[in-house]
């Protein structure tokens, strides 16, 4: 069979099944807002609606969540002071992406939630926003959005991408249709060559894949946080030994809690600071300290720990960063359960020790650099990690040397900005001719 009769085929067949599943996911997001109301905002943006547009030829970010927002804010930023008269929209896919992005930028960019990938929603969200530079971050591939982008000739940008082997398995089941996708114009900026040769295999443009890094070691701390971290921990807890759970997941939490139960044991004025991933599993996590028999303060009631306080539940939101720099040592979640483990560069960043579960597979280059270095440690489950952080209290040189080791690993890694920013500038120059 001719091979673009093939591909036109399998797109055909693509759009019949979102149209198809559309109704289930647009379900599935109701009954997620009885948990979570910000579930029921935006669906009209959703279909490509919305009273949000933009009323000249804009620059589009889309950003799945809160870890993506926050890694392309560096870049946003540097988008908005070279083409300040740009409009800059982005686009999240989750209710906590979209409160960080307003959180961050304000006023300052549009946001919009992504429009499922059907063929008229796509089409009406590029209408409304009129983009001429599309920059996606980490690894969304929608084929009707990328189809609609080349056939609007809009120059589209894979930033920070990533693919993993297991996804790559996933991709090569439809190799002729994500061959056609990632063919016409679109620039790979990959993660590693690992990443880029994996992009290879699946159809990309070798003249328009690149090796630029990882983005998120270009982060900058937010202004004051370390102070503020370490203010709250010496009003709160100043000589307690304190760890944090950051980001933890489904099934994870009991994990912690009853590795903090095993310290108590040995460290009885040792606080938890716990911070669940969603804020819809907020209450939920709330009740999981409860049934532990351990005594808990919720910040989004305005408590703070007491001397008899054994967890303090973080159960807010845009606040990781400053509990990470009250504590001593963190774990960081999505890793004791199979979810891949979420960002490490952010605890070895304000010099905190580093401690994970098994499951580290969303970012294996960086797990690899810091084992590589000595700035994290892997447990297997609660008595392991209830030793490590342990360990980690009484052994302050042991902490020093993890924390050391971090900074260096972010050191070393820095640059990719200006490299992805290098890749960028030649279209920015083409397509925003007048703007500065």
């Amino acid at each position: 069979m001719n091979r673009d009769l093939k591909a036109g085929l399998l797109r055909f067949g693509y759009v019949i099944l979102s149209v198809f599943l559309a109704p289930l996911v647009f379900a599935f997001l109701l009954k997620k807002g009885f948990s979570n109301r910000g579930y029921w905002k935006g669906l009209d943006e959703r279909l490509g609606y919305g009273r949000t547009r933009s009323d000249k030829p804009s620059i589009w970010v889309h950003a799945v969540s809160v870890g993506e927002v926050q890694a392309a804010a560096p870049l946003i930023w540097l988008l908005m002071e070279s083409k300040p008269g740009v409009p800059v929209v982005i686009t999240t896919m989750t209710p906590t992406g979209a409160d960080r992005a307003r959180a961050l930028f304000g006023d300052t960019v549009m946001h919009s939630f992504v429009p499922y990938d059907l063929p008229g929603a796509v089409k009406r969200f590029f209408n409304r926003f009129d983009p001429r530079l599309a920059i996606i971050m980490e690894t969304e591939i929608w084929p009707n959005l990328y189809h609609e982008c080349g056939r609007r000739g809009i120059p589209l940008v894979m930033a920070n991408a990533r693919v993993s082997a297991r996804s790559v398995k996933k991709y090569r089941l439809l190799v002729e249709l994500f061959r056609q996708t990632l063919s016409h114009g679109i620039v790979i900026a990959a993660q590693s060559r690992q990443d880029a040769d994996r992009f290879l295999s699946i159809g990309s443009n070798p003249l328009r894949t690149h090796v630029v890094g990882n983005i998120k070691f270009g982060f900058e701390l937010p202004a004051g946080v370390e102070e503020q971290g370490k203010a709250y921990r010496s009003v709160h807890a100043p000589d307690r030994p304190v760890w944090l759970a950051a980001s933890t997941h489904e099934g994870e939490e009991e994990l912690v809690l009853e590795a903090h139960s095993r310290l108590l044991e040995h460290k009885p004025k040792t606080l938890l600071i716990l911070v669940p991933r969603h804020p819809e599993r907020f209450d939920g996590v709330a009740a999981l300290v409860e049934r532990a028999g351990l005594s808990c303060r919720r910040r989004s009631l305005g408590e703070s720990p007491k001397a008899e306080t054994e967890v303090l539940l973080v159960d807010t939101l845009g606040e990781l960063m400053m509990f990470y720099a009250a504590t001593d040592v963190a774990f960081v979640g999505g890793s004791l359960v199979p979810i891949g483990g979420h960002n490490l560069l952010e605890p070895a960043s304000l010099g905190v020790p580093v401690v994970v579960g098994p499951h580290n597979f969303n970012a294996p280059d960086v797990t690899e650099l810091f084992l590589q270095a000595g700035a994290m440690r892997i447990v297997e489950g609660p008595a392991a990690l209830a030793a490590e952080v342990q360990a980690l209290f009484e052994d302050p040189a042991a902490c020093a040397q993890a924390a050391a080791a971090g900074f260096k690993v972010l050191a070393e890694n820095r640059g990719t900005l200006p490299r992805l920013l290098g890749l960028l500038q030649p279209l920015l120059a083409d397509l925003f001719p007048d703007a500065s």
